[in-house]
């Protein structure tokens, strides 16, 4: 069974009427994202994913999921399997305060966002956050510390930040559609077959 991959009320709250097209890393990378989120945890208290994904674009859909749905099956089946390497513990300034780990921009995850893009921009599908290619840091989120004072945070952030050795790598033949309605998640796994 897969885990989800937020379990709160409080998160699950949050997010509801919103869809995510997200990677999940299952190996190499995976075992990287958990023992350095045990590490942030290990020195805050504060909320974070329960586990570690790569978010490829946030939707607010709630009444055209299936319309949705259906534009990700037809990107999915053009698009070959995605190439994600942790590159280093970085953060997300204020006001955000979010640990990460930065992802390489690799040719097939930059390619794999162009497609999404070129295939979304032939839609009136509602887009959260969404940034241009040239801006986007791709990233797993480790930990939410928005909660934390200023100087906490700062030394949480120092403490964290750091290149990754060995530059954990590997590829990833699916993707997730996850959304979030009535105070649960859900998802649809979609196979990446181009």
């Amino acid at each position: 069974m897969r885990r989800p991959f937020m379990s709160t009320p409080e998160q699950l709250a949050s997010l509801d009427g919103q869809q995510y097209l997200v990677l999940r890393p299952t190996s190499v990378v995976a075992d990287r994202y958990r023992a350095e989120q045990r590490t942030a945890l290990a020195r805050a208290d504060v909320p974070h994913p329960h586990t570690g994904h790569v978010t490829l674009r946030g939707f607010y859909e709630p009444e055209r999921r299936e319309e949705l749905a259906a534009v990700v099956r037809r990107w999915a089946a053009a698009q070959p399997p995605i190439d994600v390497v942790a590159e280093a513990v970085d953060a997300f300034p204020s006001p955000w305060q979010i640990l990460i780990i930065r992802l390489s921009r690799t040719a097939s995850l930059l390619s794999a966002y162009a497609r999404l893009t070129e295939a979304l921009d032939r839609t009136d599908i509602r887009r959260l956050g969404e940034l241009p290619l040239e801006e986007w840091t791709f990233h797993m989120s480790l930990v939410y510390a928005k909660s934390l004072a200023p100087a906490p945070w700062t030394t949480l952030s120092h403490m964290s930040r750091r290149s990754i050795g060995g530059r954990p790598s590997e590829s990833i033949g699916e993707v997730e559609l996850v959304w979030y309605e009535n105070g649960e998640e859900h998802s649809e796994v979609i196979p990446l077959t181009g």
